[in-house]
């Protein structure tokens, strides 16, 4: 009941957009295989919505408690979180999910839009975006602190590996969890897309602040939206979830 209430209002605009569109393509045989680019590697581009909420909710989810090692302090602030309802979430206050959170939210889509040097995630939700570079870049030892950290990329294979770091140490890792993370998270995230309808992504948690040792979710799976698009997202304005949650 506290999850539907929390987030009753989003319901409403879960669907991706299409009725605004008119002529679109045919929808493709999602179970074709995988595009390519013209340098030969898969092209990830296109709307991707989660398969439900369940890494959203709880990002540990078919992991063995063993498998996440919080610190003490760490595993205090969760139980603190869980006990009071996670009302005090800051995606409640209109504040960004933080990674890899920010992909998992099965009720809206984001957009993966590729090119050669330059991997770009726009995300319906908050309107935030990430941008992952693939130009050789290294990032600077002192950065500003952010919500969604400062990502780079590689290909090893048929996989996209994403390196982010440089975040604040506000982010949720998870909702109905809340497990918390500290300004040293490092997420490495494998994007990998098996056939056309289809996109695989793996996380692993690196923040020896907050945990003992580095942990890899299971693999996370997203399904294609072939004649969706996004839709604008305002979440302060008339916002209805707040007065509705419950904890302390």
């Amino acid at each position: 009941m506290r999850i539907a209430l929390a987030f009753a209002a989003a319901v409403v605009f879960a669907s991706p957009a299409v009725a605004q569109w008119k002529n679109l393509p045919s929808a493709p045989n999602l179970s074709a295989p995988t595009p390519k680019t013209a340098d030969g590697k898969p092209d990830l581009s296109g709307v991707w919505q989660a398969d439900g909420q369940t890494y959203f909710f709880d990002l540990a989810a078919g992991l063995k408690p063993e498998d996440v090692a919080a610190l003490p302090w760490a595993r205090a602030l969760q139980q603190q979180r869980e006990a009071n309802l996670h009302s005090d979430d800051p995606l409640a206050r209109c504040l960004p999910h933080g990674v890899p959170r920010v992909n998992t939210n099965g009720l809206f889509p984001f957009k993966i839009v590729q090119t050669p040097t330059l991997v770009v995630l726009l995300y319906e939700q908050m309107n935030l975006f990430r941008q992952v570079f693939l130009d050789g870049r290294t990032l600077s030892a002192d950065v500003n602190p952010t919500w969604l950290g400062y990502s780079t990329g590689r290909w090893e294979g048929d996989t996209l590996v994403v390196d982010t770091r440089g975040f604040n140490d506000k982010t949720w890792l998870d909702t109905q969890k809340g497990r918390p993370a500290s300004d040293a998270l490092h997420v490495v995230e494998r994007f990998r897309r098996p056939k056309l309808g289809d996109l695989e992504v793996v996380a692993t948690i690196d923040d020896p602040k907050a945990y003992a040792k580095p942990w890899t979710t299971t693999t996370q799976h997203f399904t294609l939206q072939p004649q969706a698009d996004l839709l604008e997202f305002v979440c302060a304005e008339n916002e209805k979830d707040r007065p509705h949650m419950v904890g302390k």
